[in-house]
């Protein structure tokens, strides 16, 4: 039987675990820099490793560059690097008190996080199967285009296949007024209002009921192909069935959990865009925690022991979205419909986690 099926997500985690959690929540972020229990991983030189890191291995650059550039075939307007412009193979590291946990610095060039993004909140935020937070007490009505016969021209939306009349959220009136669904206890919203402030999570796939902490019964919403298959590359042990979109903003956080709501011991997949976090996750023994700063382009995989370890994200660092992605969706030489939400990334952290939910040996 799969480890996972033993494990309760309503579990509380560990007072050391919470205390650590606290104390990163709370540290200034004048001293964020000079601490040195915090593990900058883009800094790690795999040549010099701290006692405690280690390389385990490196991911092939050239490998990697067909699934990449395949995920970007229908962009013809980004000035942002080609996928293909790869310096090097790509380190793996992990830490020996955490068992499993595989961190990868910079594992997603910039073409790839910006045409991730892109497909992420202006296709896939606009599917009514993928529910977020808001879908709990506001009456989501989706924005479309004003007519279907200019497709040639609206057909593709920044390099993704549109289908219908479907429209991007960044597209819509930003005065556009959501109503709630109890107007005694929220009131109406407007779409400013959902993308600048309201919008905490989307989920693909398997939709996750955060209140109950499970999978609904009966068949889920079908993974996006096209990014199920560029994670396949990079990590291929894992099949994409569900994931969360986390959208933060300086001063967000996620409380320290564990992901094992899922019927599978299968690693679990993360991945960073915008600005700087940190991740902290929990020792096999629960006895202690490390502090990750993860910047935009790095991946974290969850194998092993791991994979049910506590994590969770004390803060979230304002200022450190990098300089090429902070305009999107209005990144300079395309992307003109998106003008109204110039610099919307500066101030954002996006994390894209990743898991399978069945079908495997494991459970």
């Amino acid at each position: 039987m799969a480890q996972i099926k033993s494990l309760n997500a309503h579990d509380r985690p560990p007072d050391v675990i919470r205390d650590c959690y606290k104390k990163y929540q709370r540290l200034p972020l004048t001293e964020i820099d000079g601490d040195p229990d915090i593990v900058n991983l883009q800094d790690l030189d795999p040549d010099d490793l701290p006692e405690s890191i280690s390389l385990v291995g490196w991911m092939s650059s050239k490998e990697l560059l067909p699934a990449f550039d395949r995920f970007v075939e229908h962009e013809d307007s980004s000035p942002l690097q080609h996928a293909g412009d790869l310096i090097d193979n790509i380190p793996i590291f992990t830490h020996r008190c955490v068992s499993g946990l595989r961190l990868i610095p910079s594992l997603f060039p910039p073409a790839i996080q910006a045409e991730l993004l892109s497909r992420l909140f202006h296709r896939d935020l606009s599917n009514p199967n993928h529910k977020t937070n808001v879908h709990l007490h506001y009456n989501v009505s989706y924005p479309v285009r004003p007519n279907t016969t200019d497709m040639g021209r609206c057909g593709t939306l920044n390099g993704l296949h549109s289908t219908g009349r479907q429209a991007s959220f960044f597209e819509d009136d930003p005065a556009r007024v959501l109503s709630p669904k109890n107007p005694k206890v929220h009131k109406p919203i407007t779409v400013q209002n959902l993308l600048d402030k309201k919008l905490r999570w989307i989920t693909l796939g398997g939709q996750y009921d955060w209140t109950a902490k499970q999978y609904p019964a009966g068949p889920p919403p079908p993974f996006p192909k096209d990014i199920a298959r560029l994670l396949r590359a990079a990590f291929p042990e894992t099949e994409a069935q569900a994931a969360i979109v986390n959208v933060y903003t300086a001063g967000d956080t996620l409380s320290v959990h564990r992901d094992v709501s899922e019927e599978c011991d299968i690693g679990l997949i993360s991945v960073s865009f915008g600005c700087d976090g940190l991740f902290l996750v929990g020792h096999d023994n629960a006895d202690g925690c490390e502090v990750i700063r993860l910047r935009s382009g790095d991946a974290v995989y969850m194998t092993g022991r791991s994979r049910f370890a506590w994590h969770g994200v004390p803060k979230v660092l304002p200022s450190t979205c990098p300089i090429w992605l902070k305009d999107w969706p209005a990144y300079q030489g395309g992307g003109a419909q998106y003008q109204h939400w110039r610099g919307w990334m500066s101030s954002k952290r996006i994390n894209l986690n990743v898991r399978q939910m069945t079908g495997s040996d494991n459970c």
